[in-house]
């Protein structure tokens, strides 16, 4: 593979535009631009979370394989007709989501983001996965999105949840309790 980017600006996109995939342009703030864009801070977080010295080790490859995956969200994404995640990618987190919670006690309360940093960076994957996922909903009332890919990332969301109890119980020994009605 050659060099992707020989020029890192190309004033291109100095008029409010950017280029797509496929070498269409489109708005800096379309939806579809949108989307990727949350995939891609989605991306830097679940980074920050591998950058974690308290990260279970456990944990790390499926995070990487996550990574990887996240990019070719963003590629079909940024291409429009273009499909790169297919079931098989679904399968593969629905596993993994399993084989941690089973490990976990059921949970009785809402639980806080927090619980070390590994944990709380695990929450705000979590939550910008679900932005992400509602960016790629919003990108479908106007345009065709690949159903394995909503899947994809509304599966991901919850094993970013699970991952978050997993780190949480490994770092502090606990998870963070919510206390409703004014008992703090």
């Amino acid at each position: 593979m050659g060099n992707r980017l020989s020029k890192i600006y190309t004033r291109t996109g100095d008029d409010g535009s950017t280029g797509l995939g496929d070498g269409s342009r489109t708005s800096k703030d379309h939806s579809r631009v949108e989307a990727y864009g949350t995939v891609d801070e989605l991306n830097c977080i679940i980074g920050m979370i591998l950058a974690c010295p308290t990260l279970p080790e456990d944990l790390r490859e499926p995070l990487v394989a996550i990574q990887h995956d996240l990019f070719d969200v963003g590629g079909e994404l940024c291409i429009p007709g273009m499909i790169m995640v297919d079931a098989a990618r679904v399968t593969r987190l629905e596993t993994t989501l399993d084989a941690l919670n089973e490990k976990l006690p059921p949970l009785k309360e809402f639980i806080l983001p927090g619980g070390g940093q590994a944990a709380a960076a695990c929450h705000l994957a979590r939550a910008v996965c679900r932005r992400a996922e509602r960016r790629i909903i919003t990108l479908t009332r106007d345009e065709t999105v690949g159903s394995d890919l909503i899947h994809y990332m509304n599966r991901l969301s919850d094993l970013l949840f699970v991952m978050a109890r997993v780190m949480a119980r490994f770092e502090s020994g606990s998870e963070v309790m919510w206390r409703g009605g004014g008992q703090r």
